[in-house]
């Protein structure tokens, strides 16, 4: 299976960007609800995109928003579970 055409649609600015905020909200503030954090940095993600790719605001724009900011928390997910791993 050829993943190749994710690379099209994360954009490593925006999931960083969404990464970062992503743990600044789950670690400064603890309570915080985590189910919220994914659709937190997916709207943030979003943001970005529009923001990068302003005027030109296309169905392509709004996906790759929303992938990148979503990607942020599966690869949250998957570095914690990797390293966390006992």
């Amino acid at each position: 299976m050829d993943l190749s055409f994710l690379n099209e649609y994360m954009v490593p600015v925006i999931v960083g960007i969404c990464l970062c905020v992503g743990y600044i909200l789950k670690n400064l503030f603890p309570k915080f609800d985590n189910r919220y954090i994914p659709a937190i940095v997916g709207v943030l993600g979003l943001a970005v995109s529009i923001w990068m790719h302003w005027p030109d605001i296309t169905p392509e724009v709004v996906l790759i928003g929303l992938a990148s900011g979503l990607c942020s928390t599966g690869l949250h997910q998957a570095v914690t579970q990797l390293v966390m791993k006992k």
